[in-house]
C-alpha cells in the first residue's frame, strides 16, 4: 500500500490530506522568481538598446568629424574632439560668435536653451525629416532642424554637402548636435520660404521683378552644386518650400537631405530609392529612377511655372482628385496654342493684377517649358538657365541668344523656332 493512500470503509483508496504538494509559499516564491527573471531580461534588453544607440551616436560623430577633417586636410587618425563651444583641442578659446569656417558641434543643453526647450512658440516650420525652430544662439539668430535618429542618412547627406559647399545662394550651415536626436543649425532666413509668399495668406504678393530675381538666385545655387563642385551634387527636391527668402528678398536653396552624389563624368545613374515630391519628378526619374542634374532642371522648370501662376505643382480639381492636373500639363496646353497670349494671362497670379510685363512672363514660361521637356537631353543646363534669367532680369529687351552654350533646343525655343 502506498503511504500516501488510505482505504475507506468501501475499500477504495484515497489520498491522505497531508499529501505532498506545492504550498502557497512555494508558489509565491516561484512567482516572484519568474517576475524577477522577466525584469532582469527587460533590463538587459534596455541596456542593450542604450548601448546600440550610443554606438550609433559614436559612429555618426566619427563620420561627421572625418568629413570635416578631410575638408581641412587632416587624416582620419588626427581626429580631435570638439567641445560644446565648438573649439578643437589645442585651438585657442574665445570663440564668441557662430560665423566659422567649419561646422560647430553644439551641446543639446545649448540648443534647448536657445529654443526655450524647443517650445511650440519657437517652431517656424515642419519638413519631411523634422521640425525647424527659431533660436537665439550666441547672440545671433539661427534656425535649428530637429530630426529623429532614424533620419541619419538624410542628416549626414545634408551635413556633408553644406560643410563642404559654400555659396551666396545656398543656405549656410552653422553646426550640428548628436544627442538624443539629430540637430542641424543654420543661418536664420528672415522671410520664410517661397511657397509661403506665393500661396500664404497675410503676405503681400511678390512683384514680378522680385520673382525673376528669386528664380535667378536659386538657379545660381543649383548651378554651383551641378558644375563647380567635385563630385557633382544633385538636390532631388527643389521646390518653393525649399527656397528661402532673405531680408533683401534674395533666394537661397535649402534642405539638402535628399542630395545625391555623382561623379563628374557620369551623366546619369540609377537609384534604388525614389525620393522627392510628386509634381516635380521628371518622367525618367519617376519611371526608371535615373538621376542626373537634369532632374533638378525639370523641378526648376516647375518652380518657374509656380512663380508665374502661384499655383501648386499639382493643381487640384474642383470635384475630385481625378480632376487634378499637373502644372506642367496645364501650361503645355496653353503654350502649344498658336495664339497663347490671352490664355497665358489667365494663368498669371491674379494678385499681380496687371503689374507685370507680359513679354517677360512669356519668356519665363518658354524657359520653364524647355526645362520640363520630357526628354532630359533637350533640357538646358543650369548654366544656360542662369544666363537666360540674367538677361531676363536686366533692362534690355533682347535675349542674348549667343550665350546659351550651344544648347540648340534652348536657342531654337528662345528664337521662336
Amino acid at each position: 500500500k502506498s503511504p500516501d493512500l488510505y482505504a475507506d470503509q468501501n475499500g477504495s483508496f484515497r489520498p491522505l490530506n497531508n499529501s505532498k504538494g506545492l504550498s502557497g509559499g512555494a508558489i509565491a516564491g516561484i512567482s516572484v522568481a519568474g517576475i524577477a527573471g522577466v525584469l532582469l531580461f527587460a533590463g538587459c534588453l534596455y541596456v542593450g538598446l542604450l548601448r546600440k544607440k550610443k554606438e550609433e551616436k559614436i559612429q555618426l560623430l566619427s563620420t561627421v568629424r572625418e568629413d570635416q577633417l578631410q575638408q581641412v586636410g587632416h587624416a582620419p587618425g588626427d581626429i580631435k574632439t570638439l567641445d560644446s563651444a565648438g573649439t578643437r583641442d589645442g585651438a585657442s578659446p574665445g570663440l564668441t560668435g557662430i560665423t566659422v569656417d567649419k561646422s560647430v558641434e553644439f551641446s543639446y543643453e545649448e540648443l534647448a536653451s536657445a529654443t526655450d526647450d524647443f517650445s511650440i512658440a519657437n517652431k517656424i516650420g515642419e519638413g519631411g525629416f523634422g521640425a525647424v525652430y527659431y533660436a537665439e544662439l550666441r547672440g545671433e539668430k539661427a534656425a535649428i532642424k530637429k530630426m529623429d535618429m532614424e533620419a541619419s542618412k538624410e542628416f549626414l547627406a545634408e551635413l556633408k554637402v553644406l560643410t563642404n559647399v559654400h555659396h551666396l545662394n545656398l543656405v549656410r550651415l552653422i553646426g550640428y548636435c548628436v544627442e538624443g536626436s539629430l540637430f542641424l543649425v543654420y543661418e536664420y532666413i528672415e522671410n520664410g520660404n517661397l511657397s509661403q509668399h506665393l500661396r500664404g495668406s497675410g503676405r503681400e504678393p511678390l512683384p514680378w521683378s522680385t520673382r525673376v530675381q528669386i528664380a535667378l538666385d536659386s538657379a545660381r545655387g543649383l548651378e554651383y552644386i551641378h558644375e563647380h563642385t567635385v563630385p557633382v551634387y544633385i538636390h532631388r527636391d527643389n521646390k518653393p518650400a525649399n527656397i528661402l527668402i532673405d531680408k533683401n528678398f534674395h533666394g537661397k536653396v535649402a534642405d539638402f537631405g535628399l542630395t545625391k552624389l555623382t561623379e563628374v563624368a557620369s551623366s546619369s545613374l540609377p537609384t534604388g530609392r525614389l525620393v522627392g515630391t510628386f509634381g516635380y519628378m521628371p518622367p525618367e526619374y519617376a519611371q526608371y529612377g535615373d538621376v542626373s542634374p537634369k532632374v533638378d532642371v525639370y523641378a526648376f522648370g516647375v518652380v518657374l511655372y509656380e512663380l508665374i501662376s502661384a499655383k501648386e505643382a499639382i493643381v487640384k480639381g474642383n470635384n475630385s482628385a481625378a480632376d487634378s492636373k499637373g502644372l506642367v500639363a496645364l501650361f503645355e496646353e496653353v503654350l502649344s496654342k498658336p495664339d497663347q497670349t490671352e490664355e497665358l494671362r489667365k494663368l498669371v497670379d491674379p494678385r499681380l493684377g496687371d503689374k507685370y510685363p507680359l513679354d517677360s512672363v512669356q519668356k519665363m514660361a518658354m524657359l520653364a517649358r524647355v526645362c520640363t521637356h520630357e526628354n532630359p537631353q533637350f533640357r538646358p543646363t543650369m548654366r544656360s538657365i542662369v544666363v537666360a534669367l540674367m538677361t531676363l532680369s536686366s533692362t534690355t529687351e533682347d535675349w542674348d541668344i549667343g550665350s546659351f552654350y550651344g544648347n540648340h533646343g534652348l536657342l531654337n525655343l528662345m528664337s521662336g523656332r
